[in-house]
């Protein structure tokens, strides 16, 4: 018996609204009129910056998973610059696993 194996390539379409908008002196951004209907003044909007692109997301609409997310995510951040200023502390791993028996 021959079996044939087939790669297949999958694009998924999505349709998404786009426009533009501007960003004042004091860098207050204006959200297109065509775009405001869901948003309301006083709404709590999430920034996400990953390389050159920004998404904004309405905190009201974010998940608990997305929470959590964001919350580990900064967590580590500032895990990171700690660790940069040299505020850790090197211990081989014996030394490593005793502490963490004390937690």
């Amino acid at each position: 018996m021959h079996r044939k194996i087939y790669k297949v390539r999958c694009t998924l379409l999505i349709m998404v609204q786009f426009e533009v908008g501007k960003i004042s002196s004091k860098g207050q951004v204006v959200i297109p009129v065509r775009l405001r209907g869901k948003y309301k003044e006083g709404d709590s909007i999430i920034f996400i910056e990953e390389g050159n692109t920004l998404i904004i997301k309405r905190e009201a609409d974010a998940d608990i998973n997305f929470k959590e997310d964001l919350e580990f995510a900064r967590r580590t951040e500032e895990a990171w610059k700690r660790h940069d200023r040299g505020e850790f502390k090197r211990m081989e791993v014996n030394e490593f696993l005793k502490e963490m028996k004390k937690w």
